[in-house]
Parts: C-alpha cells; structure tokens; sequence
C-alpha cells in the first residue's frame, strides 16, 4: 500500500504548470512510445537518456559529446528524424545499437513532458514494461505522487491513462479509497474496465492508429508487454538513468 499523501493523475503535458509539481514525485508516462523506448533502451546497457525539448537543443548538447559514444534519438509526429541515428520505435533500441552509448532523445511529447517535471522532487519513466517496479518504487515515497501521461499534442491518450490506472491499481491493491482526486479515479475506472484486454483495447487507440500509417513493425504491441524488465529509470541532473 502506498505510503504517499495523495496519488493524482495529469493527463496531457499541457494540463499543469510547472510549480504543481514541486515537492512531488513524478512518473512521466508516454506509452507510445517514449518512455517505452527509454526503459528499453536503458534495459540493453544504454549509459543514459538525455531528454530534450527541441531539435536545436539536440544538435547544441551534440556538439559538446563524444561523437562516437552518444546518439541522436528521435521522431516528430512519429516519423524519424532526419538525420538522426534512431527513431522511437523501442525494437530499433537493442543491445547491438544502444549498449554504452548516452542517448540524445528528442520526440513529440514524450520528452518534452520529462523536460517540464524538473521542478519536481523525484522524476521516473513509467511504461507497461516496468509497471511492478515504478508501483514497488512508490510505495514507499513520502512525497505526493503525480502520475504524468504525456498525451498526444495536448490531449488525452488511452494507453497513457490506462497505465496511470494500471499503477494505481497496484498500489491501492484494487481497490480506491473514496477521497482519491477526480484524475486518479477517471485512470483506476478506465483500468479496471479493460485490464483483462489492453493490447486490443490499446491497438484500437487514436495514437495506434495513427502509428500503424507510419510504422510497419510491432511497437504498440511490444509497448503493451507487461514487466519485461525490473528497472526504474529516474532523472538526475537532466539524463534518465
């Protein structure tokens, strides 16, 4: 059971200011498929994530790295960068690819979403893929937590509310104390509604069916893949480790 005062949940990058945070633990959210791609990433040896808000941010912290040791990572509107040497497909991150390398990472909401938590006290990467280890983490925060869902261009999105709910759900052992704020039911409802089908429930997403016009491999169904890993990447001093 979570130790935290209050667990609530913003559901686009857009629906907070920065001070919201402060004091707070926060998990950033983008299922698909940021933060899947960072947990898998940091999950075949990757040294760090560098989060970033823009393309010019990209190219400035480059000029300053190892050119042999780091990577420029990265889409918009969920096609890759040109130029870059990854996109966000969490399948192109492999041990071959990413292992020892520090990741310049720049997509559409995803990042700048962890860009905006760095007020806050503590700051984690949630996906499906570690959701045992971001809820076992919480439970013993002291802090308020925020569970922040990326969303897509300012608006909601379901995979992003359903794992908010997902990790609610584990940390109130399934069952939602009435004083919970309005954001954290609305996320524990939508789980509990579809959590014995969310591959299917989530490939029928606005933001899969935009992906499946753009990318031809299996990302939103490895992004659904619950607990492939045990790790909790968290920020610290601007790189995601």
């Amino acid at each position: 059971m979570i130790q935290a005062r209050s667990i609530d949940v913003f559901f686009s990058a857009q629906s907070f200011q920065e001070n919201d945070l402060r004091n707070k633990t926060v998990v950033v959210i983008d299922v698909l498929r940021a933060t899947s791609t960072m947990v898998t990433a940091l999950m075949n040896g990757a040294r760090g994530v560098i989060p970033v808000g823009d393309m010019g941010e990209a190219s400035k912290i480059s000029q300053n790295l190892d050119s042999e040791n780091h990577l420029l990572c990265g889409e918009k509107d969920g096609v890759k960068i040109e130029g870059y040497d990854l996109g966000n497909s969490p399948l192109e991150y492999t041990r071959e690819h990413v292992e020892g390398k520090t990741l310049i990472f720049n997509t559409t909401n995803g990042t700048k979403a962890v860009k905006k938590s760095m007020g806050a006290s503590n700051v984690m990467i949630g996906a499906f893929l570690n959701l045992t280890a971001v809820s076992r983490y919480l439970e013993s925060s002291q802090n308020d937590v925020i569970l922040l869902c990326a969303g897509w261009k300012g608006r909601l999105a379901l995979e992003d509310t359903l794992l908010a709910g997902a990790i609610i759900y584990k940390l109130y052992g399934g069952s939602l104390p009435d004083t919970a704020p309005d954001g954290a039911k609305v996320a524990f409802g939508l789980f509990e509604k579809y959590r014995d089908d969310i591959e299917s429930v989530i490939l029928q997403s606005n933001h899969a069916v935009r992906l499946a016009d753009i990318v031809e491999n299996n990302d939103v169904s490895y992004c659904c893949k619950i607990d492939l890993c045990d790790i909790v990447p968290v920020l610290t001093d601007g790189i995601i480790s």
